[in-house]
């Protein structure tokens, strides 16, 4: 899938998440606008884009972060209710080589039903005990 490379003025999720471009809106508040995906993975495929321009995770602070997530779990329960879906994938990617078309910060909200055919996952690696150490090593400094 060809990449959208989108920057304020002429991003088609700010459009959309700020109310210029009509959308069959879930839900609505200061910071987000959640959608129903114009090409839905299964019944029922969601967005939760963010009302302000950030291309990505790395973009976005803390409480903003926090917020979507609690969203994005009240969006869930309501689809498991509502849709009586069998499961439900949160698939959030940032970056090109994740997967990101659209470089404003969407996260997806995908009702799983048995048999629908989706296949989202990914090729089980291996690490060494000692890998893991490094990486997490490396990970908690960054984090200071």
């Amino acid at each position: 899938m060809e990449a959208i490379l989108n920057m304020g003025n002429d991003c088609i999720f700010c459009k959309i998440a700020n109310g210029e471009i009509p959308s069959s809106t879930v839900y609505e508040d200061d910071l987000f606008r959640v959608i129903l995906d114009l090409s839905p993975a299964t019944k029922g495929h969601a967005l939760i884009l963010a009302k302000k321009h950030m291309a990505d995770i790395f973009e976005m602070d803390e409480e903003t972060a926090s917020k979507a997530f609690v969203l994005a779990s009240r969006i869930a329960k309501a689809m498991k209710t509502a849709l009586k879906c069998d499961g439900l994938n949160i698939v959030q990617n940032n970056g090109e080589v994740a997967g990101q078309t659209v470089f404003h910060f969407h996260m997806h909200i995908i009702p799983r039903y048995n048999g629908d055919g989706q296949k989202i996952g990914w090729v089980p690696g291996t690490s060494e005990a000692s890998e893991r150490d490094e990486i997490a090593k490396q990970i908690k400094e960054a984090m200071s």
